[in-house]
């Protein structure tokens, strides 16, 4: 029985390995491939290069009209940045007044709330777009950032209230009893025990805005001011004189702040996941 357990156990890791690294394959040929000559990149499947090039990093890294890569890493840096701010400061407010506070007309705003998370963006594209264009914030940042800090992130706000819905409200009420505030409970009770909810949303935040193309290339039209994901896209050439080492290579360095955002925080990020909504 014992000789079983062990063939049993044996043989579920190996399946579990085997299919980890079939999944891992894409991965893995794209990190080889950018070190790959253009010539090999297609015609030599196989995941340990035969020949070794780091022109792919070298030309990429140039960019696109004059304008290197590290502006566009820049340009992403800054809209995923002030993204995760904006959503972690207004929507910890706002999950704060839904969760703590008592206003009128709250059971209404909070189903309207409820709403906007099923609409589906693209229903909001084109009277948003009408909208900015005439704040003229059309090849600017703004569309990508100021929304983040109206607190329009609903899925966010309901994470939070879940979280916050767990806390004891007797704490709120000695606070209150001591001469708290809302402000006060907000900042001292509230917001620290909030942490793991806080960094899940700025996690979440981040891959998005990061990994976001379809909102970037609508607003964004100037070279100077191309994202990661729409620099990426630009080096693609449908015609086929594509330098794929290029694009592979680009795709690499992309890749790296997402990982290690999440490799950085993955316990913070699972602990508000498993602990949002238990009492």
């Amino acid at each position: 029985m014992a000789m079983k357990k062990i063939y049993g156990s044996m043989s579920r890791h190996v399946l579990i390995i085997a299919l980890g690294l079939i999944m891992m394959y894409p991965v893995l040929w794209l990190l080889s491939s950018s070190f790959k000559p253009n010539q090999l990149i297609f015609s030599d499947p196989g995941i340990w290069p035969k020949q070794f090039t780091l022109d792919n990093y070298i030309n990429g890294w140039k960019g696109l009209q004059g304008i290197s890569f590290g502006r566009f890493f820049a340009n992403s840096a800054i809209i995923s940045v002030l993204s995760v701010l904006g959503n972690v400061v207004t929507c910890s407010l706002a999950a704060f007044a839904f969760g703590r506070l008592h206003f009128k007309g709250k059971r209404l705003w909070f189903s309207l709330m409820l709403v906007t998370i099923m609409l589906p963006y693209h229903v909001t594209l084109v009277p948003q777009y009408v909208l900015y264009n005439q704040f003229e914030w059309i090849n600017t940042f703004f569309p990508l950032i100021v929304p983040k800090w109206l607190a329009t992130d609903s899925f966010f706000i309901l994470l939070m209230i879940q979280f916050i819905r767990g806390i004891p409200a007797e704490l709120d009420e000695s606070a209150t009893i001591d001469g708290c505030g809302p402000a006060q409970i907000y900042f001292k009770i509230i917001l620290p025990l909030l942490v793991p909810a806080l960094i899940t949303t700025a996690i979440f935040t981040f891959i998005w805005t990061w990994d976001d193309f379809f909102s970037q290339m609508i607003y964004l039209n100037q070279v100077k001011l191309f994202t990661v994901q729409l620099g990426i896209r630009s080096m693609f050439d449908p015609s086929g004189s594509s330098d794929w080492g290029a694009l592979l290579a680009m795709s690499v360095l992309s890749l790296i702040p997402i990982m290690t955002i999440f490799l950085s925080f993955q316990r913070h990020f699972v602990d508000g996941i498993a602990t949002t909504g238990l009492k």
